[in-house]
């Protein structure tokens, strides 16, 4: 009887579990509205992530609000700038952050050779505009509980949005516009149960604040995730892919280290596909609580409420097959947005 009672008690336990993580991140109904913030260069994983991000924007599945960088590398406005207008949209608005940041680039130089190579309007982080500016004033300009974020870099530009007083475009502090304007928050952060991962560690101060107040719902896809799923290989020898700043990087990167002679570990594509594809056919979840100490240590606790961290459920090399599929993505021919191609896949 006694075991019987622990298993009982174990399957309602998991019940709770799933109703609670399907409450948190229910669904998407799209198209979706999401800003994409990231530290595009100390990797080049971010490369695939914003690959993917166009992908379903021409899928229309998402509208990009914005792509705001956390790094304040001085390629880093004009390295975005290239795949936004390379996938046919050079009107996003580009935010950059300002003020004390990590300013790590990439020791690859891919940056200087897509920048060297092909087309962008923002030639340098002067050009963009203020991360924080751009933040408060795009969501106060959208519905109530619409916007996604996906961040997978530094929390930098989140703290700063927090912390930041009413403005002209809200009379709302950080917090509350946050609280009023975001429905969740997808990051690839964290390593989990524990342990000291990049994104997290990099910007301390940061990641302390936005783990302790962040309002919404907040989906980790954590270090041991990505790392699982290499990618990159099939577009490097995709011959009919010519003249493309994805390939180039890929091809750039990947012969500078035998860890990635598989392919790429995909953190920041899994953060930027769960976001808008959901988890429900591909992962678990976990709900609880991520907190960062002072060394830089993440650690989970069981007792949180509005977070959860991605669990494996689909094998890896399924993933895997998943995010080259969709990293091969080519832009648009036309301007109008249509459902199907790589992104039903």
């Amino acid at each position: 009887m006694h075991n019987k009672s622990l298993f009982l008690s174990g399957v309602l336990m998991l019940l709770m579990g799933i109703n609670q993580a399907q409450t948190l991140f229910p669904k998407a109904s799209y198209p979706m509205r999401v800003i994409f913030d990231t530290d595009f260069g100390p990797d080049y994983d971010d490369v695939g992530a914003i690959t993917i991000l166009h992908c379903f924007a021409d899928s229309g599945y998402i509208r990009i609000l914005a792509t705001m960088a956390s790094s304040k590398h001085k390629n880093v406005a004009a390295a975005i700038s290239v795949f936004n207008t390379y996938f046919n949209r050079p009107e996003i608005p580009i935010g950059v952050v300002r003020g004390d940041a990590v300013a790590l680039g990439d020791r690859q130089h891919w940056t200087d050779s897509v920048i060297s190579r092909y087309p962008h309007s923002i030639r340098n982080n002067q050009d963009a505009e203020d991360a924080l500016v751009l933040y408060r004033k795009l969501l106060a300009a959208q519905p109530d509980h619409s916007v996604t974020i996906i961040t997978v870099g530094f929390l930098t530009n989140l703290a700063n949005l927090l912390q930041s007083p009413k403005d002209q475009y809200s009379s709302l502090n950080g917090l509350e516009l946050v609280s009023k304007k975001v429905v969740n928050l997808v990051c690839m952060a964290g390593r989990f149960p524990s342990g000291n991962e990049f994104n997290l560690s990099q910007d301390i101060r940061s990641s302390k604040k936005v783990l302790a107040d962040w309002p919404t719902p907040i989906l980790f896809s954590g270090f041991e995730i990505g790392q699982k799923i290499k990618t990159g290989i099939p577009l490097t020898h995709n011959d009919e892919i010519r003249k493309s700043p994805v390939k180039d990087v890929f091809a750039i990167c990947i012969p500078m280290a035998q860890e990635d002679s598989a392919g790429r570990m995909s953190w920041d594509e899994t953060a930027v596909f769960v976001a808008v594809k959901g988890w429900q056919n591909y992962y678990d979840l976990e709900t609880g609580q991520c907190k960062i100490n002072e060394d830089g240590i993440n650690d989970w606790g069981q007792n949180g409420t509005h977070e959860a961290h991605l669990v494996e459920k689909m094998p890896p090399e399924q993933m895997s097959l998943v995010i080259n599929l969709l990293i091969m993505h080519q832009p648009m021919k036309t301007e109008s947005p249509k459902r199907g191609s790589l992104a039903e896949k």
